[in-house]
């Protein structure tokens, strides 16, 4: 299947907003992520519900989830929006390259970056990107939390520090069951 610049049926462009409306989604985002699963030992069941409700809440994500971490590469895990990749390699795009620095990329132009090394393009409606790696409480690299959005520019630090902090709250600092 061949990627087109055509918008998919089920899927809505993206639409930015402003600071202070940004700060506010992610307060009841974060709220009702914690909500449900501050009790929640199954990681699965937490990148679904932290994919789904940060997706309802922030318009301009396009695409979000996780991609796990697998005999030395990523492999896609829980998602929304169009079809992702389903192995990267840490030497290749903007998520390898997260997972093999275990530090927070924030992309404005993702078209910029020399595609197909630097750059992945699952889907040519993805204009920006932020990758955050995602550790469990033992330090252990175990995945990388990528969000994309249709429209260049979308994230910003409002964006890493709510993201950070949710992913260390519910993978690092609880314990996990696989």
């Amino acid at each position: 299947m061949s990627a087109t610049a055509d918008m998919p049926y089920f899927i809505n462009p993206s639409k930015n907003i402003s600071a202070k409306a940004k700060r506010e989604a992610y307060e009841l985002a974060e709220a009702g992520i914690n909500a449900n699963l501050d009790d929640e030992e199954l990681m699965i069941l937490k990148m679904t519900t932290i994919n789904c409700i940060l997706k309802t809440y922030l318009p301009y994500y396009y695409w979000v989830g996780f991609y796990l971490v697998h005999n030395g590469a990523l492999v896609v895990g829980p998602y929304q929006g169009t079809l992702g990749c389903l192995h990267i390699d840490f030497s290749r795009g903007v998520c390898g390259k997260a997972a093999r620095e275990e530090k927070t990329q924030l992309v404005a132009d993702v078209h910029a970056l020399a595609q197909g090394k630097d750059h992945i393009a699952c889907d040519p409606n993805s204009q920006s990107e932020i990758v955050l790696p995602v550790f469990d409480n033992d330090k252990n690299l175990i995945a990388v939390f990528d969000v994309d959005s249709s429209l260049k520019a979308s994230f910003d630090e409002i964006d890493q520090e709510f993201l950070e902090r949710i992913l260390k709250r519910h993978f690092e600092e609880l314990s996990l069951k696989k």
